[in-house]
Formats: structure tokens, sequence, C-alpha cells
């Protein structure tokens, strides 16, 4: 039985240090920054929903897998030391204060994030967040640095690797900083993946480190498993996040297949942060941790690391836990590709990793040798010419911007509905909510479809079928459920049915329906350029027409290719899908499919961060049982079946998946992966 819950870690002794001198570069790491965190989660209902685990102390034992004797005995006597003796003490390190409490916070930041290893590797929680401080990316293995004085991801790790025999460990760190610390803790070890972005402007941003750049990728057998993504300007948005994981991190990480996942969760790359004066809404940390939900059954561990701007620290951290705990992602429009800037970096990435990685084995990719957006960093408001091209950097209006409140993510009252037709064994969770409606008439079938043979809808099974996926989906809509799933005997008739029906019921702002069909055939429906309706079509054979821009054929020339699917589905399909958002998301099942339900599970579980989860499935009547599972598992929220290590894409798969993508990306800025 899959484990359920979400662990919370919070000690407000972890707040009884702070910076005692004056010092303009440490003043911004405040005890504020966990009491707001843990206050907003509170005031939401949501420390209330998640399961509150004490904290403990790490040991010396446990400190000493990433750290050095030398070094741990002279934080040891931090306690003992006058004001003046922990002045003179900091003066070793780089931009890190000590407190006479500080080492025992540190201690209490380590363990509670084992503590979170332990429960999720225990099967008592499926996943969880420690609001731990300090925070611990920066420091090394004989040195504090950045606010870290030890540090807790890299420690967990070891400890994850040693006790609970992992072979393969997923380290993701979005703060805005790059983590030297984990990256030079890693850099030859193969068993762990480390990928960090982080401002970099060609090191000209803290902690300016040449080792920072998208060329360092690992020593030795270690090499292809750092992945650094330099942020060469500031003001990125959700398009450039999205971006880079859908065009670099999570390719490379399904191909890793991890067992466990880290997040180094800064959230200084949030707007409205003085460090990172990015533009980035809160929002989007729910998509980021909805997307690395799917990885490793499920087993994530977020620790808070950096996050200075109290207002969208705390709305941040909201937005992540209320994802753990399985609500609907919020909706996200306004996506349109990265900026140029975002594209050179995927770009340079890409071709970095590309020796190392199958995923980008048939992407033709030169990194960019003289970026247009070099430049050097300026004062405020002050812009630069370089190469011809102006650029403005830190500006007053990215310092200032303002965004609204996250909208509430309200959770339907049932999570999931079927409708299953007589005869099919019933053995799935009794947790569903079983729909079933009268049959439809054939003028009712048949409403507002147009060149559509009426012979289709006489067999009683299809009209039954149809009363019945109807009254799932007014379900879906009115909110009375978030999902659901059908099995249906003629599913290209039945989705198209449903389009005309969905479009008929969705309101006004959210008339935009996803149409997803995996396996071969036509669905007869008409599409046109007014945005209604996106089909988007994983198949076998290349269609004769593209009938519009909102017509996305992916070819898939060769069957039973798990990895080029997987490619499709990150590479292409998603990003048009965030691109589009949707509000509503048919995922159709089709016959003679032969991608497996552990992917089709996957593709279920990754179309959920769109439309607020309003996602309904359709399977076709006599496909295998554990089809019909894998839907209803993923759509309840339950982990997907890790589909193991990946390789390459097979190679005609792989280059009509790169073909598609040049052709597409005229008209979906989200499949850019390189600078114009």
């Amino acid at each position: 039985m899959a484990s359920s819950g979400t662990a919370l870690i919070y000690d407000e002794e972890m707040t009884r240090y702070k910076l005692l001198w004056d010092d303009p570069v440490c003043n911004i790491e405040v005890p504020e920054r966990l009491t707001v965190s843990y206050a907003a989660l509170q005031e939401h209902g949501l420390a209330q929903r998640c399961v509150s685990l004490p904290v403990r102390q790490a040991t010396d034992k446990e400190i000493l897998l990433a750290h050095s004797e030398e070094y741990l005995e002279a934080v040891k006597k931090t306690p003992g030391m006058t004001l003046e003796e922990l002045i003179e003490f900091t003066k070793q390190y780089g931009d890190v204060y000590f407190h006479p409490n500080i080492y025992h916070c540190a201690k209490m930041a380590v363990g509670a994030t084992l503590q979170l290893v332990d429960n999720v590797m225990n099967g008592k929680v499926r996943n969880g967040m420690a609001l731990v401080r300090p925070p611990g990316h920066h420091s090394q293995r004989s040195a504090a640095n950045g606010f870290c004085v030890f540090n807790n991801v890299a420690i967990a790790a070891l400890y994850a690797k040693k006790h609970f025999n992992l072979n393969r460990v997923l380290i993701v760190d979005w703060d805005v900083h790059h983590g030297q610390g984990i990256q030079y803790c890693f850099e030859e070890d193969p068993s762990v993946l480390y990928f960090s972005w982080h401002r970099y402007e060609h090191q000209k941003f803290w902690p300016n480190l040449q080792e920072s750049d998208y060329d360092t990728v690992g020593k030795g057998k270690g090499a292809g498993f750092n992945v650094n993504l330099p942020w060469n300007k500031v003001g990125m948005e959700n398009s450039d996040f999205l971006s880079v994981f859908f065009h670099v991190l999570l390719p490379i990480a399904y191909e890793f297949s991890p067992e466990l996942v880290f997040v180094s969760a800064g959230f200084d790359s949030a707007i409205g942060d003085p460090e990172g004066h990015m533009c980035a809404t809160p929002e989007v940390f729910a998509h980021l941790t909805h997307l690395l939900m799917s990885l490793a059954g499920g087993k994530l561990c977020v620790i808070l690391e950096g996050g200075y701007n109290l207002k969208s620290l705390a709305q941040s951290v909201c937005q992540t836990v209320q994802t753990l705990l399985g609500d609907p992602a919020p909706l996200l429009p306004g996506l349109c590709g990265p900026c140029e800037s975002a594209a050179e970096s995927i770009q340079n990435v890409r071709a970095a990793q590309q020796q190392y990685w199958g995923c980008f084995k048939h992407s033709s990719v030169e990194p960019v040798l003289e970026p247009r957006t070099k430049c050097h960093r300026t004062e405020e408001g002050e812009k630069v010419v370089e190469g011809a091209v102006q650029i403005e950097t830190v500006s007053k209006e990215i310092q200032e911007k303002s965004w609204p409140e996250p909208p509430p993510r309200i959770a339907p009252p049932a999570r999931t509905a079927v409708a299953l037709p007589g005869g099919v064994e019933d053995s799935l969770p009794k947790s569903c909510l079983r729909v079933s409606a009268a049959p439809l008439t054939q003028e009712q079938a048949a409403c507002g479809i147009r060149d559509f043979s009426p012979k289709a809808l006489e067999d009683e099974r299809i009209l039954h079928s149809l009363g019945n996926v109807f009254s799932l989906l007014d379900k879906i809509v009115k909110k009375e459920v978030r999902n659901g799933m059908a099995v249906v005997p003629e599913v290209l008739v039945t989705a198209a049915c449903t389009v005309q029906h969905a479009l008929t019921s969705l309101s006004t702002s959210d008339c935009r329906v996803l149409l997803v069909l995996v396996g071969e055939g036509e669905v007869p429906v008409e599409l046109t350029d007014d945005g209604k309706l996106l089909l988007v079509q994983v198949c076998s054979k290349e269609p004769e027409d593209r009938k519009s821009k909102f017509h996305v054929p992916v070819c898939l020339k060769s069957s039973g290719d798990t990895a080029g699917f997987l490619h499709a589905v990150l590479g292409l399909l998603l990003p048009v899908a965030y691109e589009y958002s949707p509000g509503l998301v048919l995922a159709v099942l089709g016959e003679n499919c032969s991608i497996g339900p552990a992917a089709w599970a996957q593709l279920v579980s990754l179309l959920q961060g769109l439309a607020q989860g309003q996602i309904l499935a359709l399977v076709q009547q006599g496909s295998e049982a554990d089809n019909i599972r894998a839907a209803v598992t993923s759509l309840l929220g339950d982990p997907c079946p890790p589909l193991g290590p990946l390789g390459a894409a097979l190679l005609e798969n792989g280059q009509a998946l790169e073909r598609d993508r040049q052709n597409l990306q005229t008209h979906w800025g989200m499949l850019q992966t390189k600078k114009s």
C-alpha cells in the first residue's frame, strides 16, 4: 500500500539566533524567515493538514558525512565565544555570521532534514517539507559560507545513500544562488544528480565562481551528473522557469530515474526578493513541485534554503506545501516561452550535456560562443552597451514590482469519479465516486458535431456510455469532483461528443479544451483557429495535413519506445499545453497503444498540473485492466510507478521529435530551446 501524508518539520528553536553586529550583507538573514512561513501555513490551514514530525539534533557522525572533523570542532567552540571572538571567527569565511546559538540550530537543521528522509523512506509519509535555519547549500567540507553552517541537503543525500542503500538521488536546487557546497560534495559522484539554476551574470554575481557556469558538468565518473543553468540577467519569469524544467531538468531527471528527490528550496528566486530580482510568481513553485512529484515514486523532500522577501517567501512556501498535500495546482496563464537570455542558457546547457544524456542525443545544438546578453553589473538603473546591445540591469522597476495574493486553491469535495460499463470488472478503489446516468438520445449525443455519421450513434452501448460520461463531465465542470475516468466502447466517438459537450458547459473564461489522444485514428472534431480546442495526438502515422496551429500531431514511428514517448510528453506536449492554459483536459487512450501502464500513469499525473486538475480520462473498452487501474490511481494522486533509467529515444523517433519541435516553435514559444 502506498504511503500517504505530507510531513512538516518546524521548531521555533531554529529562530533563536540572529546577527549581533552591523553587516549589510548578512542583515537580510533574519529569524522572521521561519516565523512568517510557519504562520502563513497555519493561517491557510495547511500546517494542520500535515503530519508534524519532531526535530532532533544531528549527531557528530552524521555531520561528518559531509564535513571535516577539524571544521566541526571549530564550530563546536562558538557557543562559548564572546562577541569579539565571534566576529573574528566569522572573518575566516564568506558572507556568513555566527551566534552563540547557531551551532545548536545548525545541528537541528540537519537533524530535521534527516527526520524527513527517515519518514519518507520508511513509508510513514509520502513527502514533506522541512522549514530549517540556517540554510545549507553553500557550506563546504571545511567552511561556512553564504549564511550556511552545515550542508543540510548534502548530508541528507549521503545519509540516505548509506542507510537506505540508494543508488540514484536527485537534488534540485532552485535557490537564486549557486549551491557550490553541494556541487563540490558530489562532483565526482554518479549516484547523485545535482541540478542548480542560479543568478550568474557571467560570473559577476555572488559567489562569482567560474565553476557555476553551464560547462561545469562534474568530474571523472561524475561527468554529466552536475547540471548548472546560469541566469545571466535578472527579471526571469514563470515562462523561463518552466522552460528550463521542460527542456533541461525533467528530461535528464526521467532518464536518471531517481529513487529519492531533494529540493534545495530557496525562494529568493521568487518575485520581490532583494537578492534575486526575479519576476516569477509564488504560484510557479506549485507547478515546479508538481512536476517533481511524479519522480521517485513520489518520494520528495523539500528543504528550505534562501528567501528574503518575507511576503513572497511565505506565499511560495504555502504554494509548495499545498501541492505536496495534493491540492489542485493554480492556473498559470500568460506563458509565452523563454526570454532570449534564458533560451541562450538552455541552449548552452543542452549542448554541454549532450554527450552524457540520451534525451539530448538527437538535438542539433551548439553552444552560444558570444552571448548577446553578456554584460557587467552596474549600479541600479544604469544601462551599459556591449556588443552594440543595450542591457538594463537590476532596475528599480523590478525591485519594486508588486504582485497579487495567490488565489485560493480549493479542492472539490470528491477527488475522482469513474463511469464503468456493465461487464467490466470493478476492482477500482472504493474511494472513487461511481457515476451512472440515463442513456442519451442520438440528438443529444450529436448536438453541435458537424460531418458526423449518425450511424456511429445508433449503438445503444455508446449512447448509454455517453450518458455516464456527460454526467461525469458535468460533475467536474461544477467542481463536485476534481477529475474522472470512463471506460467507453468507442473512444474516438466518445471523445468527439465529450469535447462538444465540454465547450457548451465551460464558462467563457475557461472555454479551452485540451484533447490529448494517445493512439491511432482520428477524432471527428472540427479544429479551428478560435483556440477553443487544442488537439495533441501521439501516434505513429504522420497526418496528411495539420489543420491549424491548434492541431499538434506528435509522430513516433516506432512503437513501444518509452523514452521517445516521455521525450514527446516533456519536450512537446507539456510546453504547448502550459502555454495554451486549458480550462479542461481530456486524456484519451486509444486502441492498439503500446506505451504501457506506467508511462500512461505518468502522462495522466503530469497533465493534472493543468486546468486546476480538471481532467477526464477516456479509455477504450477492452484495454488492459492495468491501463484502467493506472489511470485511476494516478487521478487519485497515488505515486506513479518509476519507469526505470531511460536511454535515448530510438533514432527515427528522436529525429522526428526534433523536427516537430522545430516546426511547431514558430507557433508555440514554450518549445524554444535556443536563442532566435
